[in-house]
């Protein structure tokens, strides 16, 4: 997200989407990102890349380490639990996938009772998100389902390149 974002929208009482179905549109995603994860051999998630690429392992904490503190912020104002050290550097992984995989379904359990406590109005506020980006909150919602379609982009090319066929994009049941 960029600092320059123009943030200055007309009021309006016309919903273009319901907050409700926008949680189902980031929960469709993250479903789909799971699907990846676990696709992923379990070597190849923590040890290939291509073209100096972060693995995939590295890609999936980048999202979790945004995902939680991101939501925690929208929620409740408190950005704090990203880029703390300053470096912006991202967690290490578990040393195994099934870990990933259960650090991901308790930050979806987070996402989804955070999401309750965002008053309408919050959508529409413009907040300085991880201390660093300021934007409205839809946008930050927006940014990191944006983040989270790129890098599980970057991992349909690392199997397709490993030979092994990713879940469909389009299948986010």
């Amino acid at each position: 997200m960029e600092s320059s974002m123009n943030t200055a929208l007309p009021k309006t009482k016309t919903v273009v989407i319901t907050p409700e179905a926008l949680l189902e549109h980031w929960q469709g995603h993250r479903r789909l990102t799971r699907k990846m994860i676990e696709v992923f051999p379990e070597n190849e998630f923590y040890h290939f890349s291509i073209g100096g690429m972060r693995t995939y392992a590295q890609l999936t904490m980048e999202m979790t380490d945004l995902a939680l503190p991101g939501i925690k912020g929208i929620a409740t104002g408190d950005w704090s639990g990203y880029g703390e050290s300053g470096n912006n550097t991202h967690s290490a992984a578990p040393k195994m996938k099934q870990e990933v995989l259960e650090l991901w379904d308790l930050i979806t359990g987070k996402i989804n009772a955070y999401w309750p406590q965002i008053a309408p109005e919050r959508f529409q506020e413009t907040e300085k998100a991880y201390g660093q980006f300021e934007a409205p909150i839809y946008g930050t919602i927006l940014y990191l389902i944006d983040n989270e379609i790129h890098h599980r982009a970057q991992g349909y090319v690392y199997l397709r390149a490993l030979g092994i066929e990713p879940p469909a994009f389009w299948d986010r049941s």
